[in-house]
């Protein structure tokens, strides 16, 4: 019995190690590519964000819509190749939070609801006049590993990381 659970535990202990380089290189693949595509339509498409000005939150909704439109391209191209690279992990991903809240909150969030049941109709990938919030969140949810864990051992980060702490000794 005590052997299955060595055994067990020596198991779980090599897909801990795994994890470290697979799943937070899966997680930043996978946002890279939705970040990436986001921000390359914006970068071949027309500006929107003027008639939706009004809906931004604080304080974003004081700085000029064609600014709002560089920054969230730029945020999401070059945030999708730092994703991709592991540079600037935590950064990038914090960024990219803060981005995706606004959109949720201004394009994604239901335009009124009075109950928390009618708040919940817009945790979904459609939208029948109720919002669509869902992806953000999933989103969200996505990147909070990326802050608070980083980009995991198969990144530029990590390599920068360990040259610094090299050298210091």
């Amino acid at each position: 019995m005590n052997n299955i659970f060595h055994h067990a535990r020596r198991g779980i202990h090599a897909l801990d190690l795994l994890g470290l380089w697979i799943g937070l290189l899966s997680l930043r693949l996978l946002l890279a590519w939705e970040f990436g595509e986001a921000g390359f339509e914006k970068l071949h498409g027309s500006n929107w964000f003027a008639d939706i000005q009004d809906q931004f939150p604080w304080p974003f909704e004081l700085i000029p819509a064609d600014l709002n439109w560089a920054l969230a391209t730029g945020f999401e191209v070059v945030g999708a190749i730092a994703l991709v690279i592991g540079l600037g992990t935590r950064f990038f991903s914090a960024s990219l939070i803060v981005l995706t809240v606004v959109a949720m909150l201004s394009v994604h969030w239901p335009e009124s609801w009075s109950t928390l049941s009618e708040l919940l109709k817009g945790y979904a990938l459609t939208n029948d006049g109720f919002g669509n919030f869902k992806l953000p969140v999933i989103y969200i949810a996505m990147l909070l590993p990326l802050v608070f864990m980083g980009p995991g051992r198969l990144s530029m980060d990590t390599l920068i990381h360990r040259r610094v702490v090299k050298s210091i000794h």
